[in-house]
């Protein structure tokens, strides 16, 4: 349920918005607190409903506290968040989670009396590279191998990817899509919520800001991964295949090397691929550190959860470590 939070001054010019949603479940976050949601079940404590400022359902770091350019952004800030922890103590709710913010976000939140919480993805980033043999050369020889022999899998199944944009992709790529996306969260046993109609409407009104990967089997559409295009960045969403067949190595190709030959040819700096998947570090892709905040209201589960949050980022942060120790050197 939508609630979001306007700041307006005395002539109602608007100062600062931010995104804030009633929630009776934690699905589609990606910053995982049903632990928590059962701990306060378990001693008979209700957990949901909760307070999320988010971007729903997607998992990519950014701004959460919008605030206008002016003299005086930190005061707006502070009464935003004021008015944040106030609406969630007048609503009765368990707590309020802000996930994905900015790294200065985090630690300015940090003082109004949030938890810090640290997570990892897996981001792809450019070196440069003229092209994606330039690429290969800067990993280890049995990487590099590897993603060679994986490549090579898609010809030999007789499989033609293409990378379409705006105009290039037709009604019936989305069609296709649409029915690769529902086979993938079948799969997944999850709930499909976006609907034929919005890969529709989005692609009519985004325009070249949407890639969309493609594979073909002679003139039939058999996969696709979608991409969307902002600012420096290709950020990788949602990927599906024919439910009738297995495509080995598909899923590599469609999602991750495609992607990288795309920022590649455009000019971008970074793929994000979306949430988990170490088996991305084999591909060229670098543990990345991410944010979320958490504003508990009873005392008790605020220190619980303090203390475990100190453990798992001892944790998280020798994660990181062990799989990317040296900074883009002998991947």
């Amino acid at each position: 349920m939508p609630s979001h939070v306007i700041a307006n001054d005395e002539s109602e010019n608007i100062l600062g918005v931010v995104p804030l949603y009633l929630k009776s479940h934690s699905y589609g976050e990606f910053v995982f607190d049903h632990s928590w949601a059962y701990a306060y079940y378990s001693f008979g404590s209700r957990y949901y409903p909760k307070f999320q400022c988010c971007v729903p359902f997607t998992p990519v770091t950014g701004p959460r506290i919008l605030i206008r350019n002016t003299s005086f952004k930190d005061q707006v800030f502070d009464i935003i968040v004021s008015a944040l922890k106030d609406l969630t103590a007048k609503s009765q709710v368990s707590s309020l989670h802000i996930t994905f913010p900015s790294e200065t976000e985090w630690e300015k939140l940090k003082d109004k009396g949030f938890l810090q919480r640290i997570g990892m993805q897996y981001h792809w980033k450019n070196r440069n590279y003229k092209c994606f043999d330039e690429f290969l050369m800067d990993m280890k020889q049995s990487k590099r191998k590897n993603i060679r022999q994986e490549r090579k899998k898609i010809s030999a199944q007789n499989l033609t990817m293409k990378r379409l944009r705006g105009y290039e992709i037709k009604a019936s790529h989305w069609d296709s899509f649409y029915k690769f996306y529902r086979n993938t969260t079948a799969n997944k046993w999850g709930s499909p919520y976006l609907t034929g109609d919005f890969f529709h409407e989005m692609g009519s009104k985004m325009g070249d800001q949407v890639l969309l990967v493609v594979a073909e089997e002679g003139d039939e559409v058999v996969a696709g991964a979608l991409n969307l295009i902002g600012g420096d960045t290709l950020f990788g969403r949602l990927w599906g295949c024919h439910p009738q067949v297995h495509y080995p190595s598909l899923h590599f190709e469609a999602c991750y090397y495609q992607a990288i030959e795309a920022a590649i040819e455009l000019n971008l700096s970074t793929v994000e691929a979306g949430a988990q998947g170490e088996h991305k570090i084999q591909r060229g892709y670098v543990p990345v550190t991410t944010y979320s905040c958490h504003y508990l209201m009873d005392e008790g589960f605020r220190k619980a959860i303090e203390d475990f949050l100190e453990r798992e980022s001892c944790q998280r942060k020798q994660q990181i470590h062990w799989c990317f120790p040296a900074k883009y050197v002998n991947w």
